[in-house]
């Protein structure tokens, strides 16, 4: 059975950081692209980060200089540093593991920046 756990979700002042985990279990995580997804209320889900299996990332232009996205495969788990975090990056942040064409997501953690 695949899972992925977030957590690491909080309310911060706007200015903080945080530190997002998603810990996945059920599935060969070396092999996985890992992303993390964003979802504030009233919008759709996008892509704000993701780290392929040999490392490289890439980042949405709303975050970059601000979130990193790690991984650690000795523990299937996957990051995502969140600093100078802003209102707008208020919302429901998902973990998701992609390989081929098989998605598996996490069920959320919300993340709240108060101005």
């Amino acid at each position: 059975q695949v899972r992925l756990v977030e957590s690491g979700g909080d309310l911060v002042q706007a200015g903080g950081s945080l530190r997002l985990s998603c810990a996945a279990s059920g599935i060969i995580f070396s092999l996985n692209t890992m992303a993390w997804f964003r979802q504030a209320p009233g919008k759709q889900r996008e892509l704000i980060a993701q780290i392929t299996s040999t490392g490289s990332t890439n980042y949405v232009d709303s975050v970059k200089g601000r979130f990193t996205i790690s991984r650690d495969n000795a523990k299937g788990t996957v990051f995502l540093q969140m600093n100078s975090l802003k209102p707008e990056d208020t919302a429901v942040y998902y973990c998701n593991a992609r390989l081929g064409l098989t998605l598996n997501w996490g069920q959320g953690t919300q993340v709240t920046v108060s101005s």
